[in-house]
């Protein structure tokens, strides 16, 4: 069993009992001791759980909880980049398009440098700036006003009001969270709101959101699974996962990391 599909399985036994046993997990994926205790160092060093004494416990996090941009954009790198490239290729030349704020999305943004003529609307500077220094003269980027949020969304009234008279061939969407009952959600309400206003404009709606985000839940829900016309994540999602998706959301698409096939050192 590959490094990736180890650490799957310690992930859903956490979620799912709220604890493991360094023993029981030696037992149940046939490896030693020392090979499950680097695997925990890795997802405890990713913050999807908590070591203790013999094992660990879930990470246990508020509905509220809003990392900043700097330390969501070091969180999976591999799978970001896998995500975005695929994204990418649904973006068509000449075409108006939105882009939420998040890091995923700002990963996006580096990725559209070469479709000529496009019309970007976006609520995060970051994504702003990123479309700027290509330096592209038949781009037009359109950064809607707003207060600025932990993760560098600019939200609220102004923001909302500026995109609801907008209509967007496509709007592609960071999340903080997606889940079954509650859909793909953020922590912070304003965001939300202002997303949701984005979602609202979208002839096409695409998430893009890494496989981590399964079983996370903000405070507030964006839109329903059913709302996405495509979600683009990695092939870390689990099977259970990919079963409730594929029968949610309109297209599933599972986006190769480079390198993910290998045992991790």
């Amino acid at each position: 069993m590959l490094a990736r599909q180890r650490q799957a399985v310690i992930i859903e036994e956490v979620r799912r009992t709220g604890a493991v046993r360094v023993s029981d997990l030696v037992v149940r994926l046939g490896v030693s001791d020392m090979t499950v205790r680097r695997d925990l160092d890795v997802l405890a060093a990713r913050g999807l759980v908590e070591k203790v004494y013999g094992g660990a416990t879930s990470v246990v996090g508020r509905s509220t909880d809003e990392p900043g941009f700097e330390a969501k954009s070091v969180r999976q790198l591999p799978e970001k980049e896998a995500i975005a490239a695929a994204a990418a290729g649904l973006v068509r030349p000449g075409t108006a398009i939105g882009l939420s704020a998040g890091t995923t999305t700002w990963t996006l943004a580096r990725f559209l440098d070469d479709i000529p003529d496009l019309t970007v609307v976006t609520n995060s500077i970051r994504v702003a700036d990123v479309l700027q220094q290509s330096g592209r003269t038949d781009r037009t980027v359109v950064l809607t006003g707003g207060v600025r949020t932990p993760s560098d969304a600019l939200v609220g009234p102004v923001a909302v009001q500026a995109l609801r008279s907008l209509h967007l061939d496509v709007v592609f969407l960071g999340v903080h969270g997606m889940a079954e009952r509650s859909g793909f959600t953020t922590p912070n309400l304003n965001e939300s709101e202002t997303d949701r206003a984005l979602v609202d404009a979208a002839g096409r709606v695409v998430v893009v959101a890494d496989h981590e985000k399964w079983g996370t839940v903000g405070i507030s829900t964006i839109a329903d699974l059913d709302e996405a016309h495509v979600l683009v994540t990695d092939e870390g999602l689990p099977d259970d996962a990919r079963a409730i998706l594929s029968e949610q959301v309109g297209e599933l698409v599972l986006a190769h990391v480079p390198g993910s096939d290998e045992e991790l050192a």
